[in-house]
């Protein structure tokens, strides 16, 4: 992997402070136009289409390594897309436009708008498969969860190492049949679970505040993408999260390998994720726990988005009132 120079991080600073904001408040506010329409295909092409244009604008020599689709499926915003105006840092990013397709369509709660921006090599280059996860938040030792032990035991010594029973305890995890047995697991240990329809990067990212979100651990079979993005908030936040691919096909383990994936049952850690200088940012489409969606008004647009960076753990929330509706 090779990383970049020193005077090349200046420029990171630059675009990824109110210029990466931009980026995901322009796709939030067009996704959010389209919520509680009942289509999710609608809504999810106007937050691509207004992301991708966002990007086209940025000093960058970026490559989207976490998109869409792979490109024989995505039409823009695919794996391997060159955005940017091609000057200027040379950058991973992983992104997806309308994170919770179904929710924004159904107008319910945590639908975000969510990117993620690395030196190149820096995140996981992946297709766009499932993927196996596991994530708590920070504070806690080294290996306190394993992505190979059964659910039960990461309850437990997840538990033992927050100094609560485990009736204390609550699984985050996507409802969605192919999960019926580990639901079965965990609620036979005593915890509880929360059962999300769709969004898990938020699921994931709600572990690093339990007081307030009242999830301590995410488990489960999601996109590939939103683990990637989970890992690269992660980064930024602190916490810990191993996630493995679940390439089951031949035709699946073909599409990895192109991509320098060899080992189709390595199970990844955070840092193989998202390493390096990373910088994340998320803006609310509908309302949820961790931001408040797009609000529109008469003569202006309301968004709320969180902006973060690893090598600082820096994390700030910005509230922005739009009145230049013209640029919306």
């Amino acid at each position: 992997m090779t990383f970049m120079p020193k005077n090349s991080q200046a420029g990171l600073d630059r675009i990824l402070t109110l210029e990466l904001v931009r980026v995901t408040e322009r796709a939030a506010v067009a996704a959010a136009r389209l919520r509680g329409r009942g289509d999710e295909k609608a809504a999810d092409q106007a937050a691509v289409d207004a992301m991708r244009s966002e990007l086209n604008r940025l000093p960058i020599a970026g490559t989207v390594v976490i998109g869409e689709g792979e490109r024989d499926e995505a039409p823009m915003l695919y794996i391997g897309e060159e955005v940017g105006v091609g000057e200027g840092p040379a950058v991973d990013i992983a992104l997806d436009p309308l994170e919770g397709t179904t929710i924004c369509a159904k107008n319910l709660p945590n639908a975000l708008a969510v990117i993620a921006i690395a030196e190149r090599g820096s995140l996981l280059y992946a297709p766009d498969v499932y993927m196996e996860k596991i994530a708590i938040g920070p504070g806690y030792p080294p290996g306190t969860v394993d992505l190979d032990a059964p659910a039960a035991e990461n309850i437990e010594n997840l538990a033992k190492a927050k100094g609560v029973p485990v009736s204390e305890i609550t699984a985050c995890i996507l409802d969605r049949p192919r999960h019926a047995r580990l639901i079965e697991d965990v609620r036979a240990t005593g915890a509880a679970i929360r059962l999300i329809g769709d969004g898990d990067v938020a699921g994931v990212i709600h572990t690093t505040d339990p007081d307030e979100t009242g999830i301590d651990i995410y488990m489960g079979i999601g996109g590939a993408p939103e683990g990637v993005l989970a890992a690269a908030a992660l980064r930024c936040i602190g916490g810990q999260m191993q996630g493995r691919l679940q390439l089951n096909t031949e035709e699946k383990i073909a599409r990895a390998e192109k991509m320098g994936i060899t080992d189709p049952k390595k199970i990844y850690s955070l840092e193989e994720m998202a390493r390096g200088d990373v910088l994340f940012a998320a803006t609310g489409v509908t309302d949820g726990n961790l931001l408040s969606g797009v609000k529109f008004g008469r003569e202006s647009i309301q968004t709320h988005t969180i902006v973060m960076r690893s090598s600082s753990r820096t994390v700030r929330e910005i509230k922005a009132k739009h009145q230049d509706l013209d640029k919306f």
